[in-house]
């Protein structure tokens, strides 16, 4: 099924002709991140040929990529949730960060180096062929909703692929969208994804300047980012944004500031959105140096993320649709296949942008934050595309409402639909007719709880 125009271009029909053809596959995974590396090694762990294809040189999406600095919560305050190969992936990534206490679960740092290395053994460990620099850039579908192939592009040229099941982790649901299967974008007009985040990591930063010195984070009220975002001499920092680790010896990565109107599936706008990350990343370094000098006068502006931090564009329609009901009643389903606990975080419109701290303590009374010991599930259904047969959908895109994406977004919720997708797409493969809405759950469940999940 070929993909819809842009509305402002002219069509182009190409020149006819044969690619090479694999049809030897079980599985295929479309995206490398937290999603798509566990997704890929529970598949091959289930003895499933599995190949994984990501368009970039490395796994690990926006940890490795994006260079977000922090682990969102593993724990619901009382012991780790996101269980399975979620906790695998998280405990062998403390291991390079030696600062780290082994009880820490929450907000650990990330040292994305090694985390490459973390994500490389676990999907070879279990078999998965892992084809890098490799775009997905067509689906064909044949009218009963399956899809028959991908076409990829990489070095090789052009090149389609088949498998009984496709998982689809690559956090835009294009897989799906390319497809034919429904998909939502935004509000209920389309429109105000939430803003990016370029990610950036500076160096020769004092430690114990930086780790004994002020807060640097827009929840201290007396934080140097409120004067800083104020300062006409720093107009590329749009607000006071500016979550920030401790990731290694003089090392500090920072998820800090906003970039507006980027759509991950508009290449010029995330053109446009990696050009203005880096003169905020570069302005940062400049500010802070200014009103921190003990911690960063000297400090040095070492990498950008290869790839702008999107928090969201499409989310699948799937065989449910999580809701804020759901979030607000700590629903649990039958069918649920991990549990959530992070809060409601939702970055607001460029209008709305946090500069004051009362601004910060509004947007404070909006996250619906959960008392110890509580979470939600996320049901199987949310990962099954309602008109598709052979597609399972993990990761940021997953079938739910706006405001609860900004909940279920989170490294760790992605790991777990992961694991989950990945094992039903290998139950699905077995399957006559490898229908991933036939698979039954309750194999699933129990498998995963097998694996470690956190099922209760």
């Amino acid at each position: 099924m070929a993909r819809a125009w842009d509305n402002n271009m002219s069509a182009y029909k190409t020149r006819s002709r044969e690619i090479p053809f694999d049809d030897t596959w079980d599985v295929i995974v479309a995206g490398g991140g937290p999603a798509g590396c566990a997704a890929a090694a529970a598949s091959a762990r289930e003895g499933a040929r599995t190949l994984l294809i990501e368009s970039s040189g490395m796994l690990g999406g926006s940890a490795t990529c994006a260079l977000v600095p922090a682990w969102s919560p593993f724990s619901d305050k009382e012991r780790i949730i996101y269980g399975g190969l979620a906790e695998r992936v998280f405990n062998e990534g403390k291991k390079g960060t030696p600062h780290v206490k082994d009880s820490d679960m929450d907000w650990v740092p990330i040292n994305a180096e090694h985390l490459k290395r973390v994500y490389d053994d676990l999907v070879t460990e279990f078999g998965v062929i892992v084809q890098f620099q490799t775009l997905l850039c067509e689906v064909e579908t044949d009218d009963d909703g399956t899809v028959c192939a991908v076409v990829t592009a990489s070095k090789a040229g052009m090149q389609a692929w088949r498998a009984k099941v496709f998982v689809d982790c690559t956090g835009d649901a294009d897989l799906t969208a390319w497809a034919g299967g429904e998909c939502q974008k935004g509000d209920e007009h389309g429109e105000k994804l939430m803003p990016a985040t370029h990610c950036f990591v500076l160096s020769n930063v004092d430690d114990f300047a930086y780790l004994y010195g002020p807060n640097l984070h827009n929840a201290n009220p007396n934080s140097p980012i409120y004067d800083i975002a104020a300062s006409e001499k720093y107009p590329d920092i749009p607000d006071t944004h500016c979550c920030q680790n401790f990731i290694g010896p003089g090392t500090v990565g920072f998820n800090a500031g906003h970039v507006w109107d980027v759509d991950n599936t508009d290449p010029q706008s995330v053109s446009r959105g990696l050009m203005k990350g880096r003169k905020i990343a570069a302005q940062f370094r400049d500010a802070l140096a200014e009103y921190c000098p003990r911690a960063f006068a000297n400090a040095f502006l070492v990498s950008t993320g290869s790839q702008i931090g999107v928090r969201e564009t499409r989310r699948i329609v799937g065989d449910y649709m999580l809701t804020m009901g759901d979030y607000l009643d700590r629903r649990k389903f039958d069918d649920e296949i991990c549990r959530n606990s992070y809060f409601i975080d939702v970055h607001w419109a460029k209008d709305a942008m946090v500069r004051r701290t009362d601004q910060n303590d509004k947007w404070e009374a909006t996250t619906f934050r959960y008392a110890k010991g509580e979470s939600h599930g996320i049901p199987y259904r949310c990962l099954t595309p309602k008109s598709l047969k052979n597609v399972i959908v993990a990761g940021r895109s997953i079938s739910c409402e706006q405001i609860v994406q900004s909940s279920v977004r989170i490294m760790p919720a992605c790991l777990a639909t992961g694991e989950a997708a990945g094992l039903a797409a290998a139950l699905a493969a077995k399957a006559s007719g490898h229908n991933v809405h036939a698979v039954d759950v309750a194999a699933i469940r129990d498998k995963l709880r097998g694996y470690g999940a956190y099922l209760p």
